[in-house]
């Protein structure tokens, strides 16, 4: 347990906050009331998680002094059995700087009776990448349909012919897998060649797959199979704006693929660089190798099912940020496999096939290859441009996929809040007042001023004005 719990702690320092999978509380006061959803959260998260009870996040997960550590136990271990099912945990204590610590392993809720709700109210929750969330009737609805195997994307869809189906992208998924596989299903005449991929079924109609790898218009029968893009606001923007460069991409697979290219390339903040060649090109702050895989998969990949039927991929560019989502999370594999030892597994088993045949009509590049090579290439073009690895996030129902910056000035430098954090990347933009900041990340003035005052005293944010003239902040790199 020491060791374990020392690479804990050294991961949340060197993260400077909670993981998905760990929660920290000091419990200085007793058992914290927060508990109550983190427990249900991390019962419903596979793999389960971890709570460390006696570490300060707000002091860089220094350890405090618990009062009565043995009282910590007992009390987690009857607020266990106040959930259905009750939460399995594994209770320990540990040290951290000569410190006790309480630790609770909580174990993963059996799939067969999840989502794990709190017996009292009913409500179940579910972790994500920046807190706990009460589920929704519609993801409750996800966690009870992943008790069987998913074959949505076999099914015909309603109302749909094959005149519905792209004849461009038709013929250059014929002509792929009639050169990708001549002796197998390219032995076949074009007919019979869709009916045996399943594009088409004995009926007629086309199915959910080849619908959405091969249509016209998808969106016509499935409205909500989108792609919901938007920007963060920078800190230059008129007060009150929400968005920028927000986009609902619509179309085929292969055909929003492109489309979602061509919007990073709008968005996404460049850089000139000039190369070893010579050359001197515009480098996006994330690579587009990565961002397109991510999205290819997050199409290919998420959950086609009735519940999941009004929520669309997502791409949310933040300050600090690349967020992409989708419905439903990872089928037979885990997030600690993913892009080794070429595991492959497929949610959606005939779209996959379908894909692996078709070609985006802008950039005439393969869709996906399904041979796992996908993350390996996120994270290769990642480390080329010095960035931190992707992180993966599986919350049952939600699977999201997190690029973020380096920020090396903070990496050698004070540890910072959440709050501090956010203001600190608000202000790369340029100066800001405390009103802009509270209204662009939704802060009150008493928070922002906080944590501007523990900036400037870090001598990382210079304070611009004050005493009767009007007060602005910088980021002293930018100063």
């Amino acid at each position: 347990m020491a060791q374990a719990i020392d690479q804990l702690v050294h991961d949340l320092r060197a993260a400077s906050g909670d993981t998905t999978d760990v929660e920290v509380k000091s419990a200085a006061g007793g058992l914290p009331e927060s508990l109550t959803s983190t427990l249900s959260a991390l019962a419903n998260l596979p793999g389960g998680g971890t709570v460390v009870l006696g570490l300060d996040e707000r002091a860089g997960f220094l350890p405090v002094q618990l009062p009565d550590p043995q009282a910590l136990l007992h009390g987690l271990a009857a607020k266990a059995r106040s959930y259905l099912p009750p939460v399995q945990l594994t209770l320990d204590r540990a040290e951290v700087d000569g410190r006790t610590v309480v630790v609770a392993q909580v174990h993963e809720c059996d799939p067969s009776a999840k989502p794990c709700r709190v017996a009292a109210t009913g409500a179940a929750y579910l972790r994500g990448y920046d807190g706990d969330f009460e589920l929704s009737d519609l993801e409750v609805q996800g966690f009870l349909a992943a008790r069987r195997p998913p074959h949505f994307d076999r099914a015909p869809v309603e109302g749909a012919t094959r005149h519905d189906l792209d004849p461009d992208l038709v013929a250059s998924y014929l002509t792929s897998v009639r050169d990708r596989d001549p002796r197998g299903l390219g032995r076949f005449k074009d007919d019979e060649l869709m009916l045996r991929a399943g594009a088409i079924l004995p009926d007629g109609r086309p199915s959910v797959a080849s619908l959405l790898a091969l249509g016209v218009h998808p969106q016509q029968f499935l409205p909500r199979f989108v792609i919901q893009a938007s920007a963060e606001p920078r800190p230059d923007d008129p007060p009150g704006a929400r968005a920028r460069n927000q986009a609902t991409i619509t179309g085929a697979i292969p055909r929003m693929l492109d489309e979602a290219l061509a919007w990073a390339r709008r968005t996404l903040a460049t850089t000139i660089v000039t190369r070893p060649d010579g050359t001197v090109v515009d480098e996006p702050e994330y690579p587009l190798v990565a961002f397109r895989e991510l999205v290819a998969n997050a199409l290919i990949h998420r959950d086609l099912d009735h519940w999941s039927a009004g929520l669309a991929v997502e791409i949310r560019l933040r300050t600090d940020r690349l967020v992409i989502s989708n419905p439903g999370g990872l089928y037979g594999i885990t997030v600690d496999r993913l892009g080794k030892d070429a595991v492959t597994s497929a949610r959606n088993a005939r779209l996959v096939a379908l894909c692996q045949h078709v070609r985006t009509p802008d950039t005439r590049a393969r869709v996906i290859e399904a041979l796992a090579s996908g993350i390996p290439a996120v994270n290769t073009a990642l480390a080329d441009r010095g960035l931190p690895a992707a992180r993966f996030i599986d919350a049952g129902i939600r699977f999201t996929a997190l690029l973020r910056h380096v920020r090396p000035n903070q990496a050698e430098g004070p540890r910072l809040t959440r709050t501090q954090r956010r203001i600190y990347d608000a202000l790369s933009s340029g100066p800001a007042t405390v009103q802009h900041l509270g209204d662009h990340l939704d802060l009150t003035g008493p928070t922002a001023r906080k944590a501007l005052r523990a900036l400037v005293d870090h001598a990382l944010v210079v304070q611009h004005g004050g005493k009767g003239r009007p007060t602005t902040y910088s980021r002293t790199d930018t100063a």
